[in-house]
């Protein structure tokens, strides 16, 4: 089972941009340097259920990339770091309940961006102590990725989120990438 989940983040990943880029398509009024990408599920936006359902959509293949890592965790860290991945997965869902203009719709939103970092964090300290190459540059990703996030002026709320999703996916590749004969032989049951 969890050798078929192992694709569900890269699909993840390649969905939220298609949904992203599909959106902004619906809508020639969004302006990358001047919107956020919230706009485009808000209610001024054409078919703003494109956007919340995609959202949607990607927080299942986010839930099921997070089984996997959960199936295939070598020690508690990186259980917790995929069970972080989970929670993130569950504001992601959020977002695309409370779309723009509703009142939690700015709490989901940063959070999702806060537990996915966490997330980040803890599964790459789990991997390195597993004996992963990978965990220690992955958790400087992750600690260092909020740092430009709060420190440069970004010129739109769109550009920033594009930031947070390009770290993600690269946190998401790599882990994809990473032996995954190794980590499905060492897999322990839940």
């Amino acid at each position: 089972m969890a050798s078929r989940l192992r694709f569900a983040g890269l699909a993840a990943a390649a969905l939220a941009w298609v949904v992203i880029l599909a959106s902004i398509a619906l809508n020639p009024w969004f302006v990358f340097v001047r919107n956020a990408f919230s706009d485009l599920g808000g209610p001024h936006a054409n078919y703003p259920w494109v956007y919340n359902y995609g959202l949607i959509g990607v927080a299942v293949l986010t839930f099921l990339f997070s089984a996997y890592l959960l199936s295939t965790s070598r020690n508690k860290v990186e259980a917790a770091g995929a069970s972080y991945i989970s929670v993130a997965a569950v504001f992601l869902a959020l977002i695309g309940v409370f779309h723009e203009g509703t009142y939690p719709h700015v709490f989901v939103s940063l959070w999702f961006f806060v537990q996915f970092d966490l997330a980040i964090m803890a599964w790459s300290i789990g991997a390195a102590m597993a004996g992963d190459r990978a965990g220690w540059p992955l958790f400087l990703l992750g600690a260092a990725a909020p740092i430009p996030a709060a420190l440069l002026r970004w010129p739109s709320a769109a550009t920033l989120e594009a930031y947070g999703v390009a770290v993600i996916d690269v946190f998401v590749i790599a882990v994809t990438l990473r032996r995954p004969q190794q980590a499905v032989r060492t897999a322990r049951p839940l």
